[in-house]
């Protein structure tokens, strides 16, 4: 059934973007519709002469936008038939989940996580289940994980210029597995975190009794004379760090600090725990390449460059610690299934189109949400090079404040006060991009509404909208 003029219009809605071309502004909102549902997939599109008047538009800026579609993957156009909406293969990696999108009626951002990749991860599974049968003939325990896996992540921090041997890896499942095992295996008395850090690994420190000694981060880096009273407090324990897009601030560790890291630590015979969940989600206009904390215990994961729902993570350490990791009685309990490693292989073993998609993605919805919320007296934030959040500093409301209005709203996220070992960062607000723009351009109504609507964001719609 084809679609009229009047419907398009109607799922469109005010679609104009300021500051962005006309003919782009309205490529991403058909695209954007066709990801919602609210625009039917596989239906006709209306002659151009009829949607360019429906929409207001002139005929150019319609066919300028049916060309970006078309280049995009979006529309299918024959000639004497028109064009056919649908959906490119890379729209099947959509980037937020249901639950940060508002399919449901409200926008839970207290987790910044993307999506599953669709496409991509049901073929992984397909070819994981052609392959399964040497694993399937096995007991189930992997010990630090299989082979080929293990070679797989060897080989690619060698190919970043960090030469790792597969008895340097151990598979767990997931980051914070990963975490619980060296933190299990090493007992640290004391612990040097980052303020503002993520919430769950300064919950797994306080329960197995370390001592927390933090030092500051923001958006533009990390306070060196607090770090090294930190590492001091911490001697011969361990600290965590996230040089990569730190989470929350999104932080990039410039090169000199890293080597200043690793110095305090062999000072003060600290176990530095390098978190590089975020490594790949680099969104710098020309990256260069990122060092490495000498001498650091590196903890990897698939959860925020693939989906939290593959739970595999890594260790890279020395051959020793691997093997002492390997011995540990949660070892077991915290490696991943056989089942899911095959799948983390496949993925793995070619991970650029999943990544490229993403960090485009990621990339236009940081720009979009900076761009909505720049200027305001209300709020002050760095555009981060990487990562999955704007770290806002609230001028003169309280985060936990904001988040009960907006929860009012529809959005829920989370206040500053829960990522800080100290209980500080009070006027913090940590905002994921990981939404569609069209439910970004939603988030910033509420904010605007929740700091009491004194800016000049769009109004805000109510819960469900």
């Amino acid at each position: 059934m084809r679609t009229t003029d009047l419907q398009l219009a109607s799922a469109l809605g005010a679609w104009r973007r300021p500051g962005v071309a006309l003919a782009r502004a309205l490529a991403d909102a058909v695209g954007g519709a066709a990801l919602d549902g609210r625009l039917r997939v596989g239906s006709p599109l209306p002659a151009e002469r009829r949607a360019a008047a429906a929409l207001g538009v002139s005929r150019g800026t319609l066919t300028a936008a049916l060309d970006i579609l078309r280049v995009e993957g979006w529309v299918d156009t024959r000639h004497g038939s028109g064009s056919t909406l649908r959906l490119p293969p890379e729209a099947a990696m959509r980037l937020a989940p249901v639950s940060a999108v508002g399919e449901d009626g409200a926008i839970d951002l207290r987790s910044a996580v993307p999506a599953a990749p669709h496409t991509a991860y049901q073929q992984a599974l397909l070819r994981a289940a052609e392959r399964s049968g040497p694993v399937l003939a096995e007991s189930g325990e992997t010990g630090p994980g299989l082979p080929a896996l293990r070679s797989l992540i060897a080989g690619r921090y060698t190919e970043e210029g960090l030469v790792t041997r597969p008895e340097q890896i151990l598979i767990t499942s997931g980051a914070r597995a990963a975490l619980a095992l060296l933190t299990a295996h090493l007992r640290p008395r004391a612990a040097a975190v980052e303020i503002p850090a993520y919430p769950a690994v300064l919950a797994g420190f306080r329960a197995s009794g370390t001592r927390l000694a933090g030092f500051r981060v923001a958006a533009d880096g990390w306070d060196l004379d607090q770090l090294h009273d930190a590492f001091r407090a911490a001697a011969g324990g361990v600290a965590y760090l996230v040089p990569d897009f730190q989470n929350p601030t999104g932080a990039l560790m410039p090169d000199a600090a890293r080597r200043t890291v690793a110095r305090l630590a062999e000072r003060y015979r600290v176990t530095v725990m390098a978190d590089e969940t975020m490594r790949d989600l680099d969104l710098r206009p020309a990256p260069s390449p990122l060092e490495r904390i000498p001498r650091a215990v590196l903890v990897g994961s698939a959860a925020k460059t693939v989906w939290g729902g593959l739970r595999v993570g890594w260790i890279r350490g020395t051959a020793a610690l691997v093997g002492e990791l390997a011995c540990h009685p949660l070892c077991e309990p915290l490696s991943a299934a056989p089942t899911q490693q095959l799948v983390a292989a496949e993925l793995l073993r070619d991970p650029a189109r999943v990544l490229d998609h993403r960090r485009t993605a990621l990339r236009r919805q940081r720009d979009h949400l900076s761009g909505l919320l720049a200027g305001d007296s209300r709020w002050r934030f760095t555009v981060p090079p990487g990562g999955l959040a704007l770290w806002l500093r609230l001028t003169d409301v309280r985060s936990d404040v904001v988040a009960a209005q907006s929860s009012a709203y529809g959005l829920e996220l989370s206040p500053g006060q829960s990522f800080a070992a100290d209980a500080t960062c009070a006027h913090h607000l940590r905002l994921p991009y990981t939404s569609p723009i069209t439910t970004l351009d939603r988030v910033a109504a509420v904010l605007d509404a929740a700091c009491g609507g004194q800016g000049q964001g769009p109004r805000v719609p109510g819960p469900g909208r």
